[in-house]
């Protein structure tokens, strides 16, 4: 059965919001990491920049497998298992060189957590403030006494200072970039009706990380 998407500009730079030259700086990630595989046994029916542009769409799209596979003439366990086996060597890497929030660049993510764990304390556990060192880490209210600046509390009977409420407007201004990255990345619709959970969610949004980065620092 033959497909209708094929690793050409026109579908890689529709399906994947990537130019493409981005993508194939994504592709060979992959390549690097063993996305060929042994090179044994029966060959896969797609060549590998189809089968990195099949992740894409589908991280893009939150399209069911079934839906996807006639889109690259396979079938829909094929599709599974190219996600399964692509997916966790898109992962983004720690960015090593100074950032800030100007750039809207992704540091690093961690592996997800329960719905119901408390903001601060997935921070703590999360290992990510070892990328945050000798750089000041913003976060709201909840996360109190996580070494992050957090607004000024307004309490009972107590009236903010001016400059306490400036402190307020800078770090609303500065952290409505992270609520832009975060928008942004959920362009990517897997995260927008996520279907994923534990290491299939945690793929998805180290994958969907690199593509970010990749699209604003090529």
């Amino acid at each position: 059965m033959a497909g209708v998407l094929r690793a050409e500009p026109v579908w890689v730079e529709t399906f994947t919001g990537l130019q493409v030259t981005q993508f194939a700086r994504l592709l060979r990630v992959v390549r690097e990491r063993g996305g060929n595989g042994t090179l044994r046994g029966r060959p896969w029916s797609l060549p590998l920049a189809e089968q990195v542009l099949m992740v894409a769409v589908y991280y893009r799209t939150n399209l069911t497998m079934r839906r996807l596979g006639p889109l690259f003439g396979v079938s829909s366990s094929t599709v599974c298992r190219v996600v399964q086996r692509l997916g966790p060597l898109l992962a983004v890497e720690p960015v090593a060189r100074p950032v800030d929030a100007d750039t809207r660049l992704v540091i690093a993510a961690a592996r997800p957590v329960p719905g119901t764990t408390a903001d601060a304390h997935a921070w703590r556990a999360s290992g990510l403030s070892q990328y945050c060192k000798s750089v000041t880490v913003l976060g709201d209210g909840v996360y109190l006494n996580c070494g992050m600046a957090v607004p000024h509390r307004k309490r009972p009977g107590r009236v903010l200072l001016q400059a306490e409420e400036d402190d307020n407007a800078e770090h609303r201004r500065v952290r409505a970039r992270v609520e832009h990255v975060i928008g942004r990345l959920k362009n990517y619709k897997i995260l927008r009706d996520c279907r994923q959970r534990g290491d299939g969610l945690h793929h998805a949004a180290q994958a969907i990380a690199r593509m970010h980065n990749l699209a604003l620092a090529s």
